[in-house]
């Protein structure tokens, strides 16, 4: 039997719920081991419902007492299963500007789009970054979210970042709600790639306009949602980070999308997830396209959701 919790060392800080906590320099810390769910803090408390049947109030959805900028569009829960958006390391609710609309109506499924600590409207987190903020998500918060909102049956779609916490929650957690996810340029492995733009992106921030468009989403946390993303990424032990070892612990089938062209991810992280995935996976490598597969291909990649949420549709209930 796997032990309950393995050993990974770290140099920097994760947003917990609580709030802001700060880790020493290399601090070891316990992470679940694959396959195994891991739960702390307090439960979580809906507050006012939304017309939906989803405990959103004014544009938040409250998480143990902190707002999480929130959208719901379509069916309540348990009136139809939820697509589940889980935005970019840069992202927050409107970057994912009309795409959810089109996929719930396309599908008859509700959706959440929510931002996570840090990102749009939604409250702070701490900075810097641990090395496992990814798993953080994963393990802490997205439970907790799916919980506030009342979801027993959902599909996760995450873009990039989100689409690694998608990966991790199905093989790190029972994520007995869930019946399927898909993925958008999604990481489970760090490249000299990846690496690379991240570096390009720095200079863009600080030198072209790349910061005043992400503050018209952020306002003005929008340095510390940047600084958020982009110091981990280039922090040397983030190269260890690697996820395949979650992988084979995944039970639902996963749609799994990339640009031909994207310039933060090779067509490996594509079939390392085919490979290692305990689930089915289909895969769709996006023509004429970098990192933005629904933006930047939107038919191709809205067809091609439609047509695998059917096929999750006519599957049996999670």
């Amino acid at each position: 039997m796997a032990p309950a919790f393995a050993t990974v060392v770290v140099n920097v800080t994760i947003a917990i719920l609580a709030g802001p906590v700060r880790c020493p320099i290399m601090q070891v810390f316990p992470v679940p081991a694959p396959g195994r769910r891991q739960t702390r803090g307090k439960r979580v408390t809906a507050r006012i419902p939304h017309p939906s049947g989803a405990a959103i109030a004014d544009g938040f959805l409250h998480v143990d007492g902190r707002r999480l900028e929130a959208e719901w569009l379509g069916p309540a829960p348990g009136l139809a299963p939820t697509l589940v958006f889980l935005h970019e390391g840069l992202g927050c609710v409107r970057m994912w500007k009309d795409f959810p609309r089109k996929l719930a109506e396309a599908t008859g499924c509700g959706a959440l789009v929510y931002s996570r600590f840090g990102y749009g409207a939604s409250d702070p987190c701490s900075l810097p970054r641990r090395v496992d903020y990814m798993h953080g998500e994963a393990f802490d918060v997205l439970p907790r979210v799916l919980e506030a909102s009342g979801i027993r049956d959902a599909i996760l779609v995450g873009h990039s970042d989100g689409g690694s916490i998608a990966l991790l929650y199905c093989g790190g957690t029972p994520a007995a709600e869930v019946r399927g996810g898909i993925t958008l340029g999604a990481h489970v492995f760090v490249e000299d790639l990846s690496v690379e733009s991240i570096a390009l992106a720095k200079t863009r921030y600080h030198e072209g306009d790349l910061r005043a468009k992400l503050e018209r989403f952020h306002g003005a946390a929008v340095d510390e949602v940047f600084r958020g993303w982009n110091d981990i990424w280039l922090h040397p032990d983030f190269r260890r980070w690697n996820i395949e070892a979650y992988l084979p612990h995944i039970r639902v089938p996963f749609l799994v999308i990339q640009g031909d062209d994207d310039q933060y991810g090779t067509p490996g992280q594509v079939a390392a997830i085919a490979r290692g995935s305990g689930g089915a996976v289909d895969r769709l490598m996006v023509p004429e396209c970098n990192h933005w597969p629904h933006l930047e291909q939107e038919q191709i990649t809205l067809d091609a959701m439609r047509t695998f949420v059917a096929a999750l549709l006519r599957s049996r209930q999670p």
